[in-house]
Order: structure tokens, then sequence, then C-alpha cells
């Protein structure tokens, strides 16, 4: 098992999390036109450490990803980020991402999110290793997503 660590981002942060997005989401970009995570100005970045709490995950002293989760009262829980860059993805940091939050979050209830339809990968890491259940499939933007459900 990989040892990580986490610390909760500060708006000082913006730069280093705009780099691991950029890194992590960079195939979405070029792959549908457009990735609302990819391709953020600083002053966007802190707006959204503000609004959406974020933790960066380190691989010994290297950032590796980020995991972003909003309360959304009730014990529900959306994810908005579990990344990891491409040069550490397959290693199961972002399985042990999401374990992390589930002790992050002792009194969850539900935890939602969503992925693109055709990122296979992802929908195989949320059900397999996360243990999501496919919710329902929507449009967002251009780009149909799956909606996922986790619930106790």
């Amino acid at each position: 098992m990989i040892n990580l660590h986490y610390r909760k981002a500060e708006k000082s942060d913006a730069e280093l999390l705009i780099d691991i997005y950029n890194s992590a989401f960079y195939d979405d970009y070029v792959r549908y036109g457009e990735c609302p995570a990819y391709g953020r100005t600083v002053e966007q970045m802190e707006k959204s450490i503000e609004s959406f709490p974020k933790e960066i995950v380190f691989c010994d002293n290297t950032p590796v990803g980020v995991v972003s989760v909003k309360e959304k009262g009730d014990g529900i829980y959306y994810i908005g980020c579990l990344c990891v860059v491409p040069e550490y993805q397959g290693k199961g940091i972002g399985t042990q991402a999401f374990r992390h939050l589930l002790t992050v979050y002792p009194d969850w209830k539900k935890f939602i999110l969503i992925t693109p339809a055709d990122k296979e990968e992802n929908i195989r890491f949320y059900t397999e290793k996360c243990g999501f259940r496919v919710d329902e499939t929507s449009m967002d933007g251009n780009v149909k997503v799956v909606n996922f459900i986790k619930e106790r």
C-alpha cells in the first residue's frame, strides 16, 4: 500500500491545485472540448477552495491528487473532484483517497458524484473499487454524464 497523507488546501495553494487539475483533466479537455476542472484562473480556484473544500493528496512529499467534497446537509456529500495526476494513476491512490473520505465524514449517509458516461475507467473505478451504483444519466453542457450514488 502506498503511503499517502492529506492536507487541507488553502488559498495560497491555488496555483498548485491548478497544476494538479490541469494535469489530471487535460485529456478530458481535449476529448470533450470543455472541462470545468481544466484551465481555471487563480481567482476561480481561490473561490472554489472557499466554497468547495479540498484536500491535497501527497505520496511521500509529492502532491499527486486532490479530493474535494461539499456537504449538502443531512449526511449527504457531493464529491466534486477525486483526481490523481496521470503518472500516479493505477497505483491505488484514488481508492485510498476515497477510503480517506469515509473517515473524514463519519456521519455520511450518501455520497454522490458525476463523471462522463463514456469514461469506462471512471465507471469501473467508482462501481468496483468504491462501491457506488449508477443512479441516472444526464447532460452537463455537451457531455453526457453518469450520476453515481453510494448509500449506507
